[in-house]
């Protein structure tokens, strides 16, 4: 199959799994806040992989609820997307946006780090932490 047509697929599950997720009763889904990041249809459209994040609610619980309306949200894309094969589906925890959000934090450390260097040395220093000579402009007169 077209890498394009696949695409196309993944996107259109991408977007109709936004609207079923809301349909969902399981208490373990419908209580938390869970975004569908990705969605990964193989080549030839028998199984889907779907990354899900939630910001509250354990991650194992929120995988259980899903896997256990599985076959609810399978019957649910059968009716909107107008495929031949109906993807069997898994899910799995996406944990990027729970690295960029460690990443940021570890930046915004190191940056407050170099602000109270700077505040307390009081003259400037060049990359490698050794003061300027010539008074901190780092020209050559």
């Amino acid at each position: 199959m077209a890498n394009y047509r696949q695409n196309k697929i993944n996107s259109a599950v991408e977007c109709e799994m936004a609207s079923i997720l809301r349909e969902i009763k399981d208490p373990r889904v419908a209580d938390a806040f869970v975004t569908i990041t990705a969605a990964r249809v193989s080549a030839d459209l028998k199984y889907c992989k779907l990354y899900y994040s939630s910001l509250t609610g354990d991650k194992k619980e929120i995988g259980a609820g899903l896997r256990s309306a599985s076959g609810f949200i399978r019957s649910r894309l059968a009716e909107r997307l107008n495929l031949r094969i109906t993807p069997e589906l898994t899910f799995e925890a996406d944990g990027s946006i729970e690295h960029g959000a460690h990443i940021a934090e570890v930046l915004r450390g190191i940056e407050e780090e170099r602000r109270e260097r700077e505040s307390a040395g009081g003259s400037r220093t060049d990359e490698t932490g050794e003061k300027d000579e010539n008074g901190g402009n780092g020209e050559d007169e």
